[in-house]
């Protein structure tokens, strides 16, 4: 079979280009894969269809787009050039790679060129509902028609957790219900995997020998609630690392000169490579993901709890299908920086706790997020609705 991804980021700095970097990578094991993306870095088992874009846009920022627009800001002809620069780039890549099945990330806006390819070159796609696209479809209603038009022509919807179905679910009224199934992102567990030579350059390099390490990773929005972290850090005994980059990086690090904290420590991205992440994952005792949104699950988190570290984390969105509290990790109210301290310190303080619930994390995301286990279920979707026949000479869009 030929599967055919569209990916609307880079594959490093989010969720999605995490998700959509993996997902390709474990089911090119079986089958003929290649992904379409604005990135040119290879992926491991897919060919690569890269996107030049006109300008560099995201749904809530993205850290190796710094400077990116938001969807929300662009003008109605920004929209068209976005369009007709991805739709062109697919039919390019459908005429080439021939796939037998397209798998789009984002309800938008890639399912408009998929659609495209639907109508014309009759080959089906199935669509990935990330979350992150939600709250532009809600406040910008440009992308409400053309979304709903290539969501009626999906052949299926998988949110990435049951509060993402719900959300996704509430914006179009109700329609696609029937369509939507839930399947979370994975993660390759071979390669999140604990390493103590890994937690030895994290000393290193910030120095922390024998200092208890908290961490946090990813965009640094306003979404992300790490602004009740750097509150929190006043009160934790042990430093706070804080990876990645974003819009909200300036006003953190000036509250916490403001706090007058020496326990915080700013990395910024860390790029492209999963060997860069496995090491501060190692090394922190705890993982904190102090989310202020509905977040739809957080590929981080589930990457720390397969390097056996406990999280503290907030009860939203599509948190708790990976985390039980008490067991893997513990739930504290959104912008709550009191029960951060609490939950945090309680883990750091009892260092038999701590290593329970970091294997009990372990073994959660080995039972169930595997990316083995989740290409398999996308298996079976693109083996129901793949193109059945060979497109004759000259007649690419034969029907199914």
């Amino acid at each position: 079979m030929r599967i055919l991804y569209l990916q609307t980021f880079p594959f490093w700095g989010s969720g999605s280009g995490t998700y959509a970097r993996h997902l390709a990578s474990e089911i090119g094991k079986r089958h003929k894969v290649a992904i379409l993306a604005p990135d040119e870095r290879p992926i491991e088992r897919a060919r690569l269809y890269s996107v030049k874009m006109p300008f560099f846009v995201s749904f809530t920022g993205h850290p190796e787009w710094p400077n990116s627009k938001l969807y929300t800001q662009l003008t109605n002809k920004e929209i068209l050039q976005i369009h007709e620069t991805f739709l062109n780039a697919t039919i390019n890549a459908v005429e080439d790679f021939r796939p037998d099945i397209i798998h789009v990330h984002h309800a938008f806006p890639l399912t408009w060129a998929a659609s495209f390819i639907k109508n014309t070159y009759k080959i089906n796609f199935i669509t990935t509902i990330h979350g992150s696209e939600l709250p532009t479809l809600e406040k910008d209603k440009r992308y409400w028609r053309f979304t709903y038009d290539a969501m009626f022509r999906t052949k299926k919807i998988i949110p990435n957790s049951g509060w993402t179905r719900e959300w996704f679910l509430s914006i179009f009224k109700k329609y696609f219900h029937e369509k939507c199934r839930t399947i979370p992102g994975g993660v390759n567990i071979d390669k999140f995997a604990y390493t103590e030579s890994g937690s030895r350059k994290v000393d290193e390099k910030l120095q922390l020998h024998g200092k208890p390490m908290v961490l946090f990773a990813g965009k640094l929005t306003k979404y992300k609630g790490v602004e009740y972290l750097i509150t929190a850090a006043r009160n934790i005994r042990g430093e706070v690392v804080i990876l990645g980059d974003g819009p909200e990086r300036e006003k953190l690090e000036q509250k916490a000169r403001e706090l007058n904290l020496k326990n915080v420590h700013f990395v910024g991205h860390l790029g492209a490579g999963i060997a860069k992440l496995v090491p501060y994952y190692s090394r922190a005792d705890v993982f904190v993901a102090p989310s202020t949104w509905d977040e739809p699950l957080g590929l981080v988190i589930l990457e720390s709890m397969s390097c056996q570290t406990p999280v503290v984390v907030t009860r939203k969105g599509g948190i708790p299908l990976a985390v039980k509290d008490g067991y893997n990790g513990f739930f504290v109210r959104p912008r709550n920086s009191a029960e951060i301290v609490e939950k945090v310190n309680k883990l750091l303080d009892n260092s038999d706790l701590c290593f329970k619930m970091g294997q009990n994390a372990r073994k959660s995301v080995e039972e169930k997020f595997s990316w083995e286990l989740i290409a398999k279920k996308f298996d079976h979707l693109y083996e129901m609705y793949r193109r059945r026949e060979k497109p004759q000479n000259g007649n690419f869009g034969t029907k199914i």
